[in-house]
């Protein structure tokens, strides 16, 4: 581990030894103020929120480090020539992420919505994301497409967005695949 994940995480256990060493040195002779008893125990719920937050944003840089994280994004501005059904993606031609959509999920893309497809972790180097997008096309009929990208991968975050977008040109619905700078 690093020095800074150390020091995050010495910290973090001095907050908790912190919070239980108070709430057992309460003195149990002192009348009980219910005003004062319910601030405390306020102000002791929002110390764990904050340490629960610091635990999950440790967790978050121990299982994806910098280095080596990588996420998917979908988002879509269509409506008029495709129904969004499902999407599926490979990287590298293994299947890491496929997802049905409800009516609502739908509705929240097209208003703008963005979904986090997949995160995950990738070696630096070259590599291959492929999306297959399945729904209703124009005239009711069952539409597929697939787009491919080949990336490198360096030693920063990579993120990739799978844009969905109606093509007034031809009345269909276009698939690309864009790497966020």
């Amino acid at each position: 581990m690093t020095d800074s994940l150390n020091t995050r995480i010495a910290g973090i256990l001095a907050a908790t030894i912190l919070l239980m060493s108070t709430a057992a040195l309460a003195e149990p002779e002192a009348p009980v103020n219910s005003k004062a008893v319910a601030e405390q125990v306020e102000e002791l719920k929002k110390k764990v929120i904050r340490l629960n937050r610091d635990l999950f944003i440790l967790e978050e840089d121990l299982l994806f480090p910098a280095s080596t994280q990588f996420a998917v994004f979908l988002s879509v501005d269509t409506g008029e020539f495709l129904k969004l059904d499902a999407v599926k993606l490979k990287v590298n031609g293994k299947i890491v992420a496929s997802h049905l959509y409800t009516n609502r999920q739908v509705a929240a893309l097209e208003r703008g919505g963005m979904q986090r497809l997949f995160i995950g972790n990738l070696k630096t180097g070259n590599h291959e994301i492929t999306a297959f997008v399945e729904g209703i096309g124009p005239d009711n009929r069952a539409y597929k497409q697939a787009a491919t990208l080949a990336f490198e991968k360096g030693t920063e975050t990579a993120a990739l967005e799978i844009r969905i977008e109606d093509r007034s040109s031809d009345y269909q619905p276009m698939v690309t695949i864009a790497e966020w700078k």
